[in-house]
């Protein structure tokens, strides 16, 4: 092959990898606000990233935008080399995890986690092995007929999480999952989540206000500021998987988490300067 050959292949095999590719994305409301400057942010298929940042830098609006619930007001965002509109041309699909579980009270763990199947119309012939596969995957099987008040918060979380992998996605979105959790209930849920985004061969977008859980998680974490909502940093945690609870106290995790701690500082020393 020649070198332009060679050129050509590598360029499509890296494009062929980016799952999430923003182009100077940028978020304007009708009454002028300006919840993004211009974003330019790619993701490798495959990868752990976490957004970080204080309230009102801008995560979740550029989270929703991923995930088509909200459109940019400039720019362009695709998903697998596509419009993130035509995500489905390209034979990938996301699945999106919100802040609180929101589940339907009145169905069981097992009737939660089966809907979106339904919805789709699928037969129950293959709905039924695949909602008990992934109630294994999170540890849930043994409470698949409860009803989700018979739950603890964690527990309902895991549920919500099931619900999204059960339709297979490529991408999964999650909006500060566990942020109203206990912190031990928290510290078990981010070990969980790393074991199913590399037994699932997951991409993962991951909002989180928490350093310490953003350094836990993370093969990259963006640091984000607001007013208006920015990227200020691109900080790669070159640790390997799987990371055990001695990380969280390990003279390499407190400095990730003093350099994310320095940006996050100069970052809210330059509100309203840009």
């Amino acid at each position: 092959m020649s070198a332009i050959g060679q050129a050509g292949a590598a360029t499509e095999k890296v494009a062929a990898e980016t799952a999430i590719a923003l182009l100077s994305c940028e978020k304007v409301y009708p009454n002028g606000i300006r919840a993004l400057m211009p974003i330019d942010l790619s993701i490798r298929e495959g990868e752990f990233v976490t957004l970080l940042g204080p309230s009102g830098c801008g995560k979740s609006t550029l989270l929703k935008m991923v995930a088509g619930l909200s459109e940019p007001s400039d720019g362009r965002l695709l998903l697998w080399n596509k419009p993130n509109h035509q995500l489905h041309k390209s034979n990938h699909s996301l699945s999106f995890v919100f802040q609180e579980a929101s589940l339907l009270p009145w169905h069981s763990v097992r009737k939660n986690v089966s809907l979106p199947l339904e919805l789709e119309g699928l037969a129950k012939t293959e709905i039924k092995p695949r909602v008990e596969q992934v109630l294994e995957l999170v540890g849930l099987t043994r409470f698949a007929n409860a009803l989700p008040r018979e739950l603890s918060g964690g527990m309902q979380m895991r549920v919500s999480i099931a619900r999204s992998l059960v339709v297979k996605p490529d991408l999964l979105l999650m909006d500060e999952p566990f942020g109203a959790l206990d912190e031990i209930t928290r510290f078990k849920l981010d070990g969980d989540l790393l074991d199913l985004w590399q037994k699932n061969a997951l991409s993962v977008l991951f909002v989180t206000h928490s350093i310490h859980e953003a350094v836990f998680l993370s093969e990259r974490i963006i640091v984000m500021a607001a007013r208006p909502g920015r990227i200020v940093a691109d900080i790669s945690i070159d640790e390997p998987y799987p990371r055990q609870a001695e990380f969280r106290m390990s003279t390499r995790f407190s400095e990730y988490a003093m350099q994310l701690h320095e940006h996050l500082v100069a970052a809210a020393g330059t509100e309203d300067e840009v």
